[in-house]
C-alpha cells in the first residue's frame, strides 16, 4: 500500500517536532561563567620617611623683661608700642639730674684727691732727701711716705666713686636689651619706677627666628627606638618638621628639630619636643597654635598598602585580598601602624611583590579565581572581527 507524497511529507515533521520536544524535555548543561576581573595595586618596597604630626604653641626665641635699675620719673619714651627695636636703643629717659649732680661731685672729689696725692708725693721725694743728710728724723720720713701713699689711695678710691657715679647715671638711659619686637609699655611719661622693681616696664621679644614647642607620647619614643635598634628605622640627619598654620596651611618655611626633653610629664606620659623655624615676615606670633609634621627616622625598605584595599573583618582585624601568581585570590590579616598620605604603611601580612585587589572586591571569594589588572595600566583595545565575505551567489 502506498502513501501520498503529502502523507510522507505530514509523517516526517511530526517525527521531527516529537524529537524536539524530547531534547527539550532534558536539562541543557549552563554555560561556564567567566573570570572576574579586578584592580590591583603591586606592592613595592621602598626608603619611607616616618614622619608624626604633633601640636604645639609658638614660643619667642629670646624674651627680655625690661626693668630699671634707677630710681627715678620716667621723662621720655622713645619707641613706638609694637615696633622692632635694636639691642643697646634707648626706650625710655629718665630724669638724671640727681644722678649727674652725684657723677660731678665723685669727679670733684677725685680732683681733690689727686691734688692731695700729687703734694704728698713731693713731699716724700723731699723728705727722702733730708734724710739721706741726716736732716730728718727717719720716724717722720716714714709718716712722709705713709701720707704719700694713703693719698694715692684716697685717689684710686675717688676714681672708683666716680664710676659708680657714671654707672648710675648711664642707668637713667634705660635700653633694649636685646633686638626684637617691643610690646606695650606699662608707664607713661611722668611715671616713677624703682630700681629692680617686679614689674616690667615693656617686653622685647626676638620673633625670627621662632620656637614651636610640641609634646609627643612616650611610648612612641620607645618603639621608635625598639625599631632603630632592629635595624628597621634609620635615624633621620638632621630632623626636619613642616608646620601647619591653625587653619592648616602649610607654613612656607622649614623647621628644624632643636632639641628633645629628657624628662616625661607624668600627668600626660609625653615628653616636649622644641622645633625652630625662620620666622622674616613675623607671620607666626607668641602663643599661636600649630601643627607640626616632624620627621622621626626613615624605613628603608617600607611596604605601603592603599588605603582602600584594606578593610576590617567581623573580629575587627584588618584585611587585605591578595591575587596570588595563579591567578588566586587569597585573604590576608594585615599589620598597620600608621598611615603614609592615604596608604598604610605595612608591618606584618603583606610583603613586596604582592598585588592587592582595590576595585572588584565584591565579585571574589577567597579561593576562587581572579583576573587581575594593574592600576593606571592602559586597557587593551579588542581586535576588530574580520570582515564578513560577500553575498553567496
Amino acid at each position: 500500500m502506498s502513501f501520498p507524497a503529502r502523507s510522507w511529507r505530514t509523517l516526517f515533521l511530526a517525527g521531527a517536532s516529537g524529537a524536539l520536544l524530547a531534547a527539550c524535555g532534558g536539562e541543557a548543561a549552563p554555560p561556564a561563567m567567566p573570570t572576574p576581573e579586578v584592580t590591583v595595586v603591586t606592592l613595592k618596597a621602598q626608603p619611607v620617611p616616618l614622619t608624626r604630626e604633633l601640636a604645639g604653641r609658638t614660643v619667642p626665641f629670646l624674651v627680655a623683661e625690661v626693668r630699671p635699675q634707677a630710681t627715678g620719673i620716667v621723662k621720655k619714651r622713645l619707641f613706638e608700642e609694637g615696633s622692632l627695636v635694636k639691642a643697646g636703643e634707648v626706650l625710655y629717659q629718665l630724669d638724671d639730674a640727681s644722678y649727674r649732680a652725684a657723677r660731678d661731685a665723685a669727679a670733684a672729689n677725685l680732683a681733690r684727691a689727686k691734688a692731695s696725692a700729687t703734694s704728698a708725693r713731693l713731699a716724700a721725694e723731699r723728705s727722702t732727701e733730708l734724710v739721706a743728710a741726716k736732716l730728718v728724723s727717719q720716724q717722720d720720713h716714714e709718716r712722709t711716705i705713709a701720707a704719700a701713699a694713703e693719698a694715692q689711695a684716697d685717689v684710686a678710691a675717688y676714681q672708683a666713686a666716680l664710676q659708680s657715679a657714671e654707672v648710675n647715671l648711664g642707668y637713667t638711659r634705660i635700653v633694649a636689651p636685646i633686638s626684637g619686637r617691643a610690646g606695650k609699655s606699662s608707664v607713661t611719661q611722668g611715671a616713677l619706677v624703682t630700681a629692680n622693681q617686679e614689674a616690667p616696664l615693656v617686653t622685647v621679644q626676638q620673633l625670627d627666628p621662632i620656637y614651636v614647642d610640641l609634646a609627643q607620647s612616650s611610648s612612641e619614643l620607645l618603639q621608635l627606638r625598639r625599631d632603630m635598634e632592629a635595624g628597621k628605622v634609620e635615624a633621620a640627619d638632621g630632623v626636619a618638621a613642616k608646620i601647619l598654620l591653625e587653619d592648616g596651611t602649610p607654613y612656607a618655611e622649614p623647621g628644624r628639630l632643636e632639641f628633645t626633653d629628657v624628662t616625661v610629664d607624668p600627668s600626660t606620659g609625653s615628653y616636649a619636643l622644641r622645633v625652630s623655624v625662620p620666622n622674616p615676615g613675623n607671620l607666626l606670633l607668641p602663643g599661636m597654635y600649630v601643627r607640626a609634621l616632624v620627621e622621626l627616622g626613615t624605613r628603608p625598605d617600607g611596604v605601603l598598602a592603599p588605603q582602600q584595599g584594606i578593610s576590617r573583618d567581623p573580629k575587627g582585624n584588618a584585611t587585605a585580598m591578595v591575587v596570588t601568581p595563579e591567578g588566586k585570590v587569597e585573604a590576608r590579616v594585615v599589620q598597620a601602624s600608621r598611615t603614609i598620605g592615604d596608604q598604610w604603611l605595612v608591618d606584618a601580612g603583606l610583603a613586596a611583590g604582592d598585588r592587592v585587589i582595590i576595585e572588584g572586591l565584591q565579585k571574589v571569594q577567597p579561593g576562587g579565581n581572579a583576573k587581575a589588572v594593574e592600576a593606571g595600566a592602559v586597557p587593551q583595545e579588542p581586535s576588530a572581527p574580520a570582515e564578513a565575505g560577500g553575498d553567496a551567489e
